[in-house]
């Protein structure tokens, strides 16, 4: 088992950890090996079942913990998410392994060997850390969470890696990050960003503040700091690289670089990066100016999220030699088809103003019944305008809600395959 150092304070139950340990005893690794296939559709049956044999709290303990690992598949694979240890929040909270991986590896590569994860939850990034060979010394305030990752640690043999340590962030002083025989090469800092009322999208009331973070980064070697990808840019510490991932296409995460874990590049001094997984393609910004709009042409692109959340539609504009559409809004249209990650291209086939009798006459006379509806600057649901257009018919198109040159507009097409 992981190491464990734990303090006095706590506001976690101590019967959600004593629940939790009885699922390390032989009776509940027993449990949960009946339960690795677990079928949720028949979960009171199973139950019903196993409590004739098994204490009714250990069954509930362990039904729980299977339908987390069932859940957990999609973050971190079915290899891991059977053997790993889950809470719900945690779960929600975890770095996916895809971008555990990817970061983990940079900072490793940047000669990273001891480092401090702060606000560690159970583990998605220590993990990580710990498979690329540094040594981490992760710290969470709540026992519970700390005991799930130091199962964690165990479960996949990277105990001798990862101490745990349950404490306060703001107890974490530089005596002890930085001195000593052996001092810590860099600092991770996770802050929980969602509260009561859900995600909080204030740096400053995230769980330490960004600033808090900031602080503790400018002291250290090293670090990096995981933030939610809708920050404000004005937010962003004129010192930090910072980079937006996006996994298949979705964006995940952002996270900010300090130190020697910053890379500068161009003429942005530190770096702004849009980075796709998990192809790890990265836009690297320039600082160009906001590109020029115009009618749409024969191609529209729609940048990945990352790109756009980056602030780098410029750079990718540039590099397709496409224009906006609009000045307000973040697809880009060219004459001529270009080869990109950082976009997806559509063939355009009719930009009109919108109108929705037109649209259903369109849809009608070209026989489409399988129609995506995208939308960027419209304020019509997808699923409202397909229940008004009612497509049917063997052929598919796809209908962007927008703006051109500032009016309400519709345009037809069609993905472009091999873009």
């Amino acid at each position: 088992m992981a190491r464990v150092a734990v303090s006095d304070s706590t506001s976690t139950p101590p019967d959600a950890v004593d629940s939790f340990a009885r699922l390390l005893t032989p009776q509940g690794q027993q449990l949960l090996d009946e339960l690795r296939n677990f079928d949720p559709a028949q979960e009171l049956a199973v139950a019903t079942r196993l409590r004739r044999e098994h204490p009714p709290e250990l069954v509930s303990a362990a039904i729980g913990q299977a339908r987390l690992r069932q859940r957990a598949v999609a973050k971190f694979g079915a290899a891991d998410a059977s053997r790993m240890y889950f809470t719900p929040d945690g779960l929600e909270q975890a770095t996916r392994s895809t971008v555990a991986t990817y970061r983990a590896e940079r900072i490793a590569a940047a000669g990273v060997r001891r480092l401090v994860d702060v606000c560690c939850g159970v583990g998605g990034d220590a993990l990580a850390l710990a498979r690329a060979g540094v040594e981490v010394l992760a710290v969470d305030r709540s026992p519970l969470t700390c005991a799930v990752l130091a199962a964690n640690a165990a479960a996949l043999g990277l105990d001798g890696l990862i101490e745990v340590r349950r404490a306060e962030a703001a107890d974490l002083g530089d005596e002890e990050l930085l001195g000593g025989p052996e001092p810590y090469d860099a600092v991770f800092v996770d802050p929980a960003r969602r509260g009561g009322r859900g995600r909080i999208f204030d740096p400053e009331a995230y769980s330490p503040p960004l600033s808090w973070a900031g602080e503790l980064a400018a002291r250290m070697p090293c670090a990096a700091l995981k933030i939610a990808p809708g920050v404000p840019h004005e937010a962003i510490p004129p010192d930090a690289e910072a980079e937006w991932i996006s996994v298949d296409g979705e964006v995940k995460e952002a996270v900010l670089w300090f130190g020697g874990l910053a890379q500068p590049a161009g003429p942005i001094r530190p770096a702004v990066r849009a980075t796709l997984l998990p192809e790890r393609h990265s836009l690297i910004g320039e600082g160009l100016p906001d590109p020029q709009a115009g009618p749409v042409l024969r191609y529209l692109y729609e940048p990945d999220g990352a790109v756009i959340r980056s602030h780098l539609v410029a750079e990718l504009a540039r590099d397709l030699d496409a224009r906006l559409i609009d000045p307000t809004i973040a697809y880009l249209t060219a004459d001529e088809l270009r080869t990109t990650p950082y976009a997806r291209a559509y063939e355009i086939t009719d930009a009109l103003p919108f109108n929705l009798k037109r649209l259903k006459a369109l849809l009608r006379e070209r026989e489409v019944g399988t129609l995506t509806v995208k939308k960027r600057g419209s304020p019509i649901e997808p699923e409202e305008l397909r229940r008004k257009v009612k497509p049917r018919g063997p052929a598919s198109a796809t209908v962007f809600l927008t703006r051109t040159e500032g009016a309400p507009a519709m345009l037809l097409g069609h993905p472009v395959t091999g873009t």
